[in-house]
């Protein structure tokens, strides 16, 4: 895993998100790759750990901290493979020139050097994220579905096709699957029980928007109750609130 040494958005906008790699006899899969401009340090840590080549690079979902990178580890030789949908979510984007030449839908396996990676599409954070699964190593990667950091809440992104209602069950197929550590978008990894404590927390916040949403709640209102009783609402989730007002009526 390589995560940034500070889980605030000051690193995070600078940086990007965390990147897992695993390292094979044949070479290396990568799950994203930060902004572009980390590329070198990114490459450097890769090789302080193997002299493989980086034959794959999967990316978790279409947002800049995670893809924006991507291209440039195309360049070198690696495939860069992202979900359908998500690839779609790249070609919307303002000014957007490049998208990985291969996709995939629903789920995909990928085999290296004796190792097998699952690919499973899981509509969250946007319509077409990934999940990655080392099933020898007992390792999940999540991408955005879900992030550990305080200062980087999770949330939705609507205008690329994320849902709460979704995100459960998203987090439901994950866990059904038999792991025991989890790497988030951000933030440090986690077991498998803080997992759970983080899709219940994420649950709970929804059904109170719901039912403060049927009340006829105000906006500010409902954040200050969200802030309150979740520490969750402010910052980058408070323009997450009016899109959950419209879901869940």
């Amino acid at each position: 895993m390589i995560e940034n040494s500070n889980a605030n958005m000051a690193d995070l906008a600078y940086w990007g998100g965390n990147i897992t790699f695993l390292v094979t006899s044949d070479g290396v899969l990568m799950v994203d790759a930060k902004f572009a401009r980390a590329h070198d340090d990114v490459v450097s840590k890769i090789k302080s750990v193997t002299d493989k080549p980086i034959k794959y690079l999967v990316l978790t979902h279409n947002h800049g901290d995670h893809a924006d990178g991507a291209q440039r580890f195309e360049d070198g030789g690696a495939q860069v493979i992202i979900s359908a949908d998500d690839r779609a979510n790249m070609l919307r984007a303002a000014n957007a020139n490049w998208a990985p030449s291969f996709t995939y839908i629903g789920q995909a396996r990928i085999f290296l050097g004796g190792k097998e990676v699952q690919l499973l599409q899981l509509r969250g954070d946007t319509r077409g994220g990934t999940v990655a699964y080392f099933p020898a190593d007992r390792v999940i990667s999540l991408g955005d579905l879900v992030t550990t950091a305080e200062a980087i809440p999770s949330i939705i992104n609507y205008s690329d096709g994320g849902d709460w209602t979704d995100w459960e069950s998203s987090m439901n197929r994950a866990l059904a699957l038999d792991w025991d550590t989890a790497i988030p978008g951000h933030g440090p990894a986690v077991t498998r029980q803080q997992v759970l404590q983080i899709r219940d927390k994420m649950v709970a916040i929804r059904e109170r928007v719901r039912v403060m949403n049927r009340e006829k709640k105000s906006l500010e209102e409902i954040q200050q109750t969200l802030v309150k009783e979740f520490n969750w609402g402010a910052g980058p989730a408070a323009g997450v609130i009016p899109g959950m007002l419209v879901e869940l009526r």
